[in-house]
């Protein structure tokens, strides 16, 4: 499994992962103006997608926003779009990526927000630190 940094070139293959996770949390399909406007944010470094691919296949996504926090007074990122193929789900691609995207944002901190049903998994992932109802990652 290799990790790198998702290039707006390689949008098409994250847009496959976008509309499978939509389709599994049962949300509408994006179309093609909210394609050109990921693109576009990714053009801009507005978003950053970080990806697990199997030699040229995607298979895991996730992004981070930076920003900056008075959490921890410095860089801090907000971790987002998470999503692993099913058939590859168990075999600890999710927490590599976590730690992939966590090192190469630069950020020192970075947080997610949840539904209750997936708390366990983030926590499971490193996401232990509670900051009100976001939880804040930290490698170890």
């Amino acid at each position: 499994m290799e990790y790198r940094k998702i290039e707006a070139s390689r949008v098409g293959q994250l847009w496959e992962l976008q509309k499978a996770y939509k389709a599994e949390i049962g949300e509408e399909e994006p179309g093609e103006r909210e394609r050109a406007r990921l693109t576009a944010a990714i053009q801009k470094g507005q978003i950053t997608f970080f990806g697990a691919w199997e030699q040229e296949t995607l298979i895991g996504c996730c992004s981070v926003t930076a920003g900056f926090s008075t959490f921890c007074y410095a860089p801090s990122g907000v971790f987002e779009d998470f999503y692993i193929r099913p058939a590859y789900r168990h075999r600890g691609i999710a927490r590599a990526l976590v730690r992939y995207a966590y090192r190469e944002s630069g950020v020192a901190s970075m947080t997610v927000g949840c539904a209750d049903c997936d708390l366990r998994m983030y926590q499971a992932l490193g996401f232990s630190v509670p900051l009100g109802n976001l939880l804040a990652f930290e490698e170890g």
